[in-house]
């Protein structure tokens, strides 16, 4: 079976000559929910935006990236197809990447605009169909009643469900979340991290995740990719991840990480369950958003 994401040999120096990424080595089969740990400055970010395509890796190296068997980039060239790839890599950003003064559903359809024709984009003209399946999604993060609003009025937990509604609306299979929680109260946070969860579990989607809290990753994800200083230190089971082990990985660093505890495993979810909006409802959508734009 194809793997979801295969790294190979991968280097990135940074013109300053820090080497931030240093011959690593990932393998990830289809349908797995990874953690990537590590202290800040680790190097999980620029991971994450080589797996994406967002920067290429040392010309100089032999380094290559797949995903579902298709290129990314090789020694240092980002691939000439890496749109097509990319329409299928969901990327969940630590500020949301949301446009403030749109509203929320033409955010979440912004995930379709690989696969409609760019004057539709343009003039932000969705089908009636599509627009169900964005209204779908926000209903599938528990914000379907924020349709309509501004971007700019959501909280900050709001807008990185919404981000993950976009995710959804395009399709992807491989998700890949930069510190999607870092910002957020413990609350905001445990509903992020069961709605990636649940993603993975039921959509069989690929979820790569940087976390700071270790047990964070424990509870969530069984699988966990440390990074320390641009390398790979340990790749296997969370719960493997004791202190005794983290101090051996980082050291005097393994302190910061070790106090960053789990602030979310004693929360309740009593959000009342949303239930699907009926079909004649998307005739008023239509008209809001029409409105809207």
């Amino acid at each position: 079976m194809v793997a979801a994401i295969s790294i190979k040999s991968l280097n990135k120096t940074f013109t300053s000559g820090r080497k931030a990424l240093q011959d690593i080595h990932i393998h990830i089969e289809a349908g797995e929910m990874v953690a990537l740990i590590g202290a800040s400055g680790s190097g999980k970010s620029t991971l994450l935006r080589h797996m994406a395509g967002l920067m290429a890796g040392d010309a100089s190296g032999q380094g290559t990236i797949e995903i579902h068997g298709k290129s990314i980039q090789a020694h240092g060239k980002i691939d000439e197809n890496i749109r097509k790839t990319r329409s299928g890599v969901g990327f969940i950003f630590q500020q949301f990447n949301l446009v403030d003064r749109l509203p929320v559903i033409v955010n979440v359809l912004a995930g379709t605009l690989h696969k409609i024709p760019l004057w539709r984009s343009l003039l932000r003209w969705f089908t009636n169909t599509e627009i169900a399946h964005g209204i779908e999604a926000l209903r599938r993060v528990g914000i379907e009643e924020c349709s309509f609003q501004r971007a700019s009025t959501l909280s900050g937990g709001q807008q990185q469900r919404a981000a993950i509604a976009r995710a959804l609306v395009q399709g992807a299979k491989v998700i890949l979340a930069d510190e999607p929680i870092a910002s957020l109260d413990p609350e905001s946070s445990r509903k992020v991290m069961d709605i990636l969860a649940k993603v993975n579990r039921e959509d069989l989607c690929t979820v790569v995740v940087s976390l700071h809290q270790v047990n964070v990753a424990m509870k969530y994800c069984p699988r966990t990719i440390a990074l320390n200083q641009g390398r790979v230190v340990y790749d296997g089971p969370s719960l493997d991840l004791t202190p005794a082990l983290l101090r051996e990985l980082y050291g005097a660093d393994a302190d910061d990480i070790l106090a960053l505890g789990d602030h979310i495993s004693s929360l309740q979810d009593s959000k009342p369950h949303v239930p699907h909006m009926a079909w004649p409802t998307l005739i008023v959508a239509r008209e809001r958003l029409a409105f809207a734009a």
